[in-house]
C-alpha cells in the first residue's frame, strides 16, 4: 500500500468524531495516511455532526465548496448543501452509520458485513473508539451507588465494551486503539478489577470461542514508558494519557489502550511525546467577546430579562452591595474589590452582544493557527452565550476577578456570604466537602479543567476568565479547548452540542496517537 493510499479506519462509538478527526488529519511526508472508512454512532445529533464532517472530508485534496461555508453561516440549509453535491453527500452517508452497537439496528452479522464492505479487502486497517464510559467514571459510580439494587454487571453501558471486544475477535484488526475514563482503572465487578479483565480479554479476544481461530494482542501504554509490566501495581497508571502534557490546553486524563496483533512482530512504539503546557487563554483569545444573558431577575422570570439594559443594570446596581464592599477575609481582598468595582464601572455590551450560531467578524488564535483557523468561515460558529440567573452573574463576576488576582479559582469558603448558594450542601462544601469548587473559573495561564458532557447542564464549572464577559464558555470555546478546528460544526440544539463536545477525544491528541499507530504499521511492513 503506497503512502498516497490512506489506511482505512473503523470508528466505533464515534460520538462527534474527535478521534477520527485526528486520524484523518495525520500526515506522513505531507500526505494523509488514514481515512475514515466507517463511523458508527447511535446519537442522532452526533451522527449528523459526523456526516457533515464526513462531507467536508470528501473534498480532501481539493477546494471545499463555498456552499459548505454558506451552511456554517446559516445561509444554506443542510439538505440544500447535500443536494448540490449528491455524490459527496452519498459517500458521507455511507461513512457515517447511525446505529446502536448491541441494539436491534446493528446486529453482529450486519456490523461485520458493513465493516468488511468499508474495508474493501484492505489488510492494513485500524479499529478505534471508546465504549460509553458513564458507568466507569468516578462521578458516575458515585451516582450509581445511590440507585437501589444497582449492579455494574447489569448496566447496559458496561456490556457495550463486549461489542468492541466482539468486533476485535471477529475481524482481527492489525492495531486497535480504545479510549475510556480514568475511573476504569479502579472499577470492580464482584471484587475483580474490571481493567485487568478487559486487558486479559483484549489480549486474547477469542479465548471464549473454541472453534474460532485465535490470535493474540500486546496491550501497550501510550502515556508513560515503564520498566516492568504495565499491569503490575501502580504501573497501570501508565495507561493514563494526560492531555496537558501533550500540547492540549486542557487537563484531560483518559485511559488509552494500544493493541498490536502479535503476528506483526516485536514492535515497541514510542509513547506520546511530551510538550509544554498550553494555557486555556491561548485558544480562548481571538474569539468575539460576548455578554451573558439574564434568565431570571431576583428569582422571577422576566420576558425582558435578556435585554441589554436589563443585563447591564443587573450587574451595575451591585457596585455598592455588601458582597463587593464587605470585609470577607479573602486573599488580596482590596485588589479583588478594586477589580470588581472597575469591571462594573466599565461594563458595556460587546459588539457581538450574546453571539449566535454564527457570529461574523475577525477570528484569531494564539496556538496552532493553521489547525484552528479557516478564514473562509468569516467569523465563529457555535458561539452563543447562555443566560444565567442574576445571582449567578454576580458569582461569575466575583469568581473571575478573584481568579485574575489570586491565580486560582475561589473555593466555596472564599465567596462572600451573600453570594453563597442557598443549598443544603454549602456548609459541607465550605468545610472542604463535595462541590467545594462548584463555581470554577478556567484560568488564563493554565490548561483548562476537563471538558465533560456535564457542561450542558450549567456553566458553573466553566466560567470564562474575562470578568467583563460575566458568563460561562460557549460551545465554540469548549470546542477550542478540545482542539476542534473552527470549521468543525456541531449540529443540534445548544445542549446537544455541548454534550457532543464534552464526550469527544481532542483531535490534536488523536493526531499524535495516529502518528504512533502509523509507525507500528510501517514497522510491520503494512504501509507499502
Amino acid at each position: 500500500m503506497a503512502v498516497c493510499d490512506p489506511i482505512p479506519v473503523i470508528d466505533l462509538f464515534a460520538g462527534p468524531g474527535g478521534l477520527g478527526e485526528g486520524f484523518s488529519a495525520a500526515r506522513f511526508r505531507g500526505q494523509h495516511i488514514f481515512r475514515i472508512a466507517l463511523s458508527i454512532e447511535k446519537d442522532p445529533h452526533a451522527h449528523a455532526t459526523l456526516m457533515l464532517r464526513g462531507f467536508f472530508r470528501q473534498f480532501t485534496g481539493r477546494r471545499v465548496p463555498e456552499a459548505y461555508y454558506e451552511h456554517l453561516r446559516g445561509e444554506l440549509a443542510r439538505d440544500d448543501l447535500y443536494a448540490r453535491y449528491p455524490a459527496e453527500a452519498q459517500r458521507a452517508a455511507q461513512e457515517a452509520w447511525h446505529a446502536e452497537l448491541g441494539g436491534a439496528s446493528a446486529p453482529p452479522d450486519l456490523v461485520r458485513r458493513r465493516i468488511r464492505q468499508s474495508l474493501a479487502g484492505a489488510k492494513a486497517w485500524v479499529l478505534i473508539g471508546g465504549p460509553p464510559c458513564q458507568a466507569y467514571s468516578i462521578a458516575g459510580r458515585s451516582r450509581n451507588r445511590g440507585i437501589r439494587g444497582y449492579a455494574l454487571e447489569r448496566d447496559g453501558r458496561h456490556r457495550l465494551y463486549e461489542e468492541y471486544l466482539r468486533i476485535v475477535a471477529d475481524l482481527w484488526p492489525p492495531v486497535f486503539v480504545m479510549e475510556n475514563v480514568k475511573g476504569l482503572l479502579s472499577t470492580t465487578i464482584r471484587g475483580e478489577l474490571l481493567f485487568e479483565r478487559m486487558c486479559d480479554d483484549l489480549s486474547d479476544p477469542a479465548r471464549t470461542r473454541p472453534r474460532q481461530k485465535r490470535r493474540r494482542y500486546r496491550i501497550l501504554s501510550l502515556g508513560e514508558k515503564v520498566e516492568r509490566s504495565p499491569f503490575d501495581g501502580d504501573s497501570v497508571q501508565s495507561f493514563v494519557v494526560r492531555a496537558e502534557r501533550h500540547g492540549i490546553p486542557q487537563a484531560r486524563h483518559r485511559v488509552i489502550l494500544l493493541g498490536i496483533r502479535e503476528d506483526l512482530g516485536d514492535i515497541t512504539p514510542p509513547v506520546l511525546r511530551s510538550q509544554e503546557a498550553v494555557p486555556a487563554d491561548a485558544v480562548l483569545q481571538g474569539l468575539p467577546r460576548l455578554r451573558s444573558g439574564l434568565s431570571r431577575a431576583s428569582g422571577r422570570m422576566s420576558k425582558y430579562a435578556g435585554g441589554q439594559d436589563v443585563w447591564l443594570n443587573a450587574i451595575k446596581r451591585e457596585i455598592n452591595s455588601r458582597w463587593v464592599d464587605g470585609n470577607h477575609g479573602i486573599d488580596n481582598r482590596e485588589t479583588v474589590r478594586e477589580l470588581i468595582r472597575s469591571t462594573i464601572k466599565e461594563l458595556c455590551v460587546p459588539p457581538a452582544d450574546r453571539g449566535a450560531e454564527f457570529v461574523r467578524g475577525q477570528v484569531t488564535v494564539n496556538y496552532e493557527p493553521e489547525w484552528f483557523l479557516d478564514d473562509r468561515i468569516g467569523g465563529a460558529c457555535n458561539h452563543a452565550s447562555r443566560a444565567h440567573m442574576d445571582r449567578d452573574l454576580h458569582r461569575y463576576l466575583f469568581a473571575a476577578c478573584y481568579a485574575a488576582v489570586n491565580h486560582r479559582s475561589p473555593r466555596m469558603k472564599d465567596f462572600p456570604p451573600d453570594l453563597q448558594p442557598n443549598h443544603r450542601n454549602v456548609a459541607a462544601a465550605i468545610n472542604g466537602g463535595y462541590f467545594d469548587d462548584r463555581f470554577r473559573v478556567q484560568l488564563r495561564n493554565e490548561p483548562a479543567t476537563t471538558i465533560t458532557s456535564h457542561i450542558h447542564k450549567d456553566g458553573h464549572y466553566y466560567i470564562h476568565p474575562d470578568p467583563s464577559q460575566c458568563r460561562s464558555l460557549t460551545v465554540r470555546e469548549a470546542a477550542r479547548i478540545q482542539t476542534f478546528p473552527d470549521n468543525y460544526y456541531f449540529t443540534g440544539l445548544r445542549s446537544q452540542q455541548y454534550i457532543q463536545v464534552g464526550n469527544a477525544v481532542p483531535p490534536l491528541l488523536a493526531r499524535q496517537i495516529a502518528e504512533v499507530v502509523y509507525g507500528v504499521l510501517r514497522g510491520a511492513g503494512m504501509t507499502g
